[in-house]
């Protein structure tokens, strides 16, 4: 597991506020998460401007590209170069040639709606990559947003940014990442965990909110094979799940969850 983000973390910034109560008002300092833009380039084309939580922004965008079907293998970057610490410049290695114009985005991404620019359906429904075939304990599967709330610093101090954590079939966090934006957190995860392993190996992501189409999309192009919530899947996110067999769990709270797609992956 890696370690979490340090007490310099710029994930986090305190304010001046008022604390207000029936009877009290008094000046007091709180923490706040971190929301900056951070601008894709594709060589001197810029692709996207996502509203982030800075940090781990290397992984973001490695994530970023793979979840965008940008491309299809983490090893046709060459190398990511930061212009400064709003901009990021990806190199592509010698005869990969992407159409930059084809994945620009239309407008600004913010935090909450990671495919708000996208023109139409048909340009976000991308083909996902199948997961191999495995199954989990339920008892694992069940237990996945626990163990992703225990590696939440920066929730813990702000109560104000999503989490997404890849596991093992054991149940072990193999990267937990944090971000204002939940497709954020999940870009990140994706692209710090290909830093090491690609193919993925068989895993569940979790979520800390409710699992949209866009988290699902991004989970099967990355060939992850199950995705686990504390909240609620959206209908389009059923039936993309339904289509790929992958595991789709809502509701996860303790011992109890919904399962919406994939039961056969499930272990008793």
């Amino acid at each position: 597991m890696e370690t979490p983000e340090s007490d310099s973390s710029p994930q986090v910034r305190s304010v001046e506020i008022v604390r207000r109560s029936s009877q009290l008002s008094e000046p007091r300092v709180d923490a706040v998460a971190v929301e900056d833009p951070l601008e894709i380039r594709l060589d001197d084309t810029p692709l996207a401007v996502v509203m982030r939580t800075p940090g781990h922004d290397e992984d973001l965008v490695r994530g970023f590209f793979l979840t965008e079907g940008i491309l299809l293998d983490p090893s046709e970057i060459d190398h990511i170069d930061h212009l400064d610490e709003s901009r990021l410049v990806v190199t592509l290695v010698d005869g990969v040639d992407v159409d930059a114009g084809q994945f620009q985005r239309n407008m600004f991404a913010s935090s909450s709606c990671g495919v708000c620019g996208k023109a139409s359906i048909e340009q976000v429904r991308l083909f996902g990559r199948r997961a191999p075939e495995w199954t989990i304990l339920r008892e694992v599967a069940a237990s996945l947003t626990d163990r992703l709330r225990s590696h939440q610093p920066a929730f813990d101090e702000t109560g104000g940014l999503h989490a997404a954590g890849l596991f093992d079939m054991d149940g072990q966090a193999l990267v937990v990442r944090e971000d204002v934006g939940r497709h954020n957190a999940v870009d990140k995860v994706i692209g710090a965990a290909t830093r090491t392993h690609w193919p993925l190996p068989p895993s569940v992501l979790a979520v800390s909110g409710r699992q949209s189409f866009e988290i699902v999309q991004k989970a099967s192009l990355a060939g992850i094979g199950g995705l686990v919530g504390v909240s609620a899947p959206s209908s389009l996110a059923v039936e993309l799940a339904q289509e790929l067999d992958m595991l789709l769990i809502g509701f996860a709270r303790g011992d109890n969850f919904n399962v919406y797609a994939g039961a056969e992956r499930l272990e008793d």
